[in-house]
């Protein structure tokens, strides 16, 4: 499933989602300038390796890369398939929160995300880029916010192609029910295989679910409340 777009209106013009789209967008474009050579050093120099952030625990730069991985893309199906689901779940949750903890929260989904993955590959050497943990951390939150949301999916069968909106809690279940597939599927055989950190999806997401819970509760007890 490939969702498109989803039916779930928004109240204010979504900022910080804008300004997080084009500079991904603008990173990209400015290291697919670079000479091979040149991008390759880009990509090392700041994504996270696992085992060399653990060796440089507390070399400031070296933490730099938790959050300048976030911005960069190995190319441009990985760009614009972490774009569009940026906008499409995103939007509504920089609603729910306001641009400020919108902000917070998706860095800290971030993190937990590089965090699951070094957990799981500690002497990891290959670099890890890419802008798919914190977003699957707005997945999450957007899971816990809005399960019955409509979303255009694109969904094949064999060689057709259907278009049906479908439920978030089933698009999104979905998606993480991949992540945890092909993450237990690495685990004794190289936790980045393939060139995807899947353990960083999944820590994103738990990340976004966990983060989003005091929300979730305040607006339960908000409708308590009112139904009182």
């Amino acid at each position: 499933m490939i969702p498109i777009r989803d039916d779930n209106p928004t109240r204010t013009i979504p900022w910080v989602t804008i300004a997080l789209i084009a500079t991904n967008v603008a990173v990209f474009v400015y290291t697919m300038t670079l000479p091979p050579a040149e991008l390759q050093s880009v990509w090392t120099s700041w994504s996270i390796v696992p085992s060399r952030l653990l060796d440089r625990i507390l070399d400031p730069r070296e933490l730099a890369t938790v959050f300048t991985s976030m911005f960069m893309h190995a190319g441009w199906v990985h760009l614009i398939g972490n774009m569009l689901y940026l906008w499409i779940f995103g939007n509504n949750i920089e609603d729910h929160l306001g641009p400020l903890r919108f902000t917070v929260f998706y860095l800290l989904s971030g993190i937990g995300a590089a965090a699951a993955q070094v957990f799981m590959d500690p002497g990891g050497s290959i670099p890890m880029l890419g802008a798919s943990g914190a977003i699957a951390g707005v997945l999450g939150g957007y899971l816990l916010l809005y399960p019955g949301a409509s979303v255009v999916t694109i969904i094949p069968v064999f060689f057709f192609i259907e278009i049906a909106r479908v439920p978030a809690y089933l698009v999104i279940g979905f998606w993480f029910v991949l992540q945890l597939g092909n993450g237990l599927a690495t685990i004794g055989s190289g936790l980045a295989e393939g060139g995807t950190a899947w353990f960083a999806h999944i820590g994103g997401f738990v990340a976004g679910l966990l983060l989003m819970l005091p929300v979730w509760f305040a607006g339960r007890r908000r409708s308590r409340r009112r139904r009182s």
